[in-house]
């Protein structure tokens, strides 16, 4: 018998020279054969005209919404404004003095002592009618300034003399003078 190493060679050189066989190259015929390129150029193409335009239309729809954002914060601030100068404008019409100065006008005042009505009908106080004498002041009267602390005022007149008349004359004919020599020079 032999020996399993020898056997297990005898198997692998078995093994080696059914893959030689099996591995040898063999010529095979060129197939010349191309992929058409025109199809792939126009697919190619087409990609890229299909990008562009959407690129283009994606830009355009992003000016467009630009631009009505644009128009709509404008109008926004518009309706802002007009918001704030209504609400001063109830303020104004709000203003409690001004409301008693426009009853004042209709010959409204207010009473000195009033009367209250009850839900079950009584009268709580003695109802008197208001009149002009029970008017009250809504506007304070002016501050007068106490003569101590009115300045006086001290009107001082100069007049001018001869020399200070000279000497503005003289500055005027200098004036005249340099005018002169500046057009002069041009």
């Amino acid at each position: 018998m032999s020996s399993p190493a020898v056997q297990l060679r005898s198997r692998v050189s078995s093994f080696g020279e059914a893959a030689v066989e099996k591995a040898r190259l063999t010529v095979v015929p060129v197939n010349r054969g191309r992929a058409p390129r025109v199809p792939f150029i126009v697919l190619v193409s087409a990609l890229a005209i299909v990008g562009v335009v959407g690129l283009l239309l994606f830009n355009t729809s992003l000016q467009q919404a630009s631009f009505t954002e644009a128009k709509l914060t404008e109008q926004a601030s518009a309706m802002v404004d007009r918001e704030e100068t209504l609400r001063m404008q109830l303020d104004d019409l709000r203003d409690p003095q001004r409301i008693a100065g426009e009853a004042e006008k209709m010959g409204m005042v207010i009473p000195a002592a009033p009367a209250f009505l009850r839900l079950d009908g009584t009268v709580v106080g003695e109802p008197r009618p208001a009149t002009p004498e029970d008017k009250l002041r809504i506007r304070p009267k002016p501050r007068t300034v106490p003569a101590d602390l009115r300045p006086r005022v001290n009107v001082v007149k100069v007049r001018a003399d001869r020399a200070d008349r000279a000497d503005r004359a003289d500055r005027a004919e200098r004036r005249a003078d340099r005018s002169a020599e500046v057009e002069g020079s041009d």
